[in-house]
């Protein structure tokens, strides 16, 4: 299954299909922008699986959208819901790294995100960059606004790395506006501040998926950094 907030570029069959399927529900002039998207060859973003696609259709269907430049005036940005058989992907890769997105990225924040990357390369984490910051670095259109924050997806593999990477966005949210996921071995993603947040006060936590959004408990989501191999030892 594809994984949310990665990055999928369509075969010109691929954007057939999403015109097909979103002639009746999409304005003219969105699907004026989605023939401009395709003609310059920029990847289309997974999104949350359509609540009426089973389990069996969405391993041949991939759930996307575009979120279009926001207006000059009112800031409102039209986003764009797309589905695609999942054979017309001609590539798939997650999102941007941090490195990619500092030239594109408002000067004020440039050197706080190069010390991010630094600390995050010298630590070995896995981070990535999505929203407006990796839509004004993809396309070069301008996303980016005095209300724009920086929206990270942070990938720990183990709880040490957990620990470290809640610790470097604690340090640099005090000079960027930093946004985002921590997402889980299991697949399940957590908004980094309410983790960062929560306690034994705080017990459940609301988390999100491929498929869709639940609460949960801290303790389920470090049970998935357990290896198989503790598992067996357990029982």
């Amino acid at each position: 299954m594809f994984a949310r907030h990665s990055l999928v570029w369509l075969s010109p069959q691929g954007w057939q299909s999403c015109q097909n399927s979103s002639r009746d529900s999409v304005a003219p002039s969105s699907h004026a922008a989605l023939e401009r998207w395709q003609q310059a060859d920029w990847p289309a973003i997974v999104r949350r699986v359509d609540a009426d696609v089973d389990a069996e259709a969405a391993e041949h269907l991939v759930c996307l959208g575009i979120a279009l430049p926001p207006d000059p005036l009112t800031g409102h940005k039209v986003r764009i819901a797309l589905r695609a058989p999942v054979a017309e992907v001609r590539q798939i890769r997650g999102p941007l790294a941090i490195d990619a997105v500092i030239a594109a990225a408002p000067a004020h924040w440039r050197d706080a995100l190069q010390m991010l990357a630094t600390q995050v390369a010298r630590h070995d984490l896995a981070f990535g960059v999505y929203g407006s910051v990796a839509l004004q670095a993809l396309t070069g259109a301008s996303y980016v606004s005095a209300s724009s924050d920086v929206d990270l997806l942070f990938s720990p593999k183990t709880q040490a790395q957990l620990e470290a990477g809640v610790a470097l966005l604690l340090r640099y949210a005090k000079t960027l506006p930093l946004d985002g996921e921590i997402l889980f071995p299991s697949g399940w993603a957590v908004a980094w501040k309410e983790w960062a947040q929560s306690n034994e006060n705080r017990p459940r936590l609301l988390v999100k998926s491929n498929r869709g959004v639940q609460l949960t408990t801290m303790a389920m989501l470090l049970a998935s950094f357990v290896t198989p191999e503790h598992t067996a030892c357990m029982h």
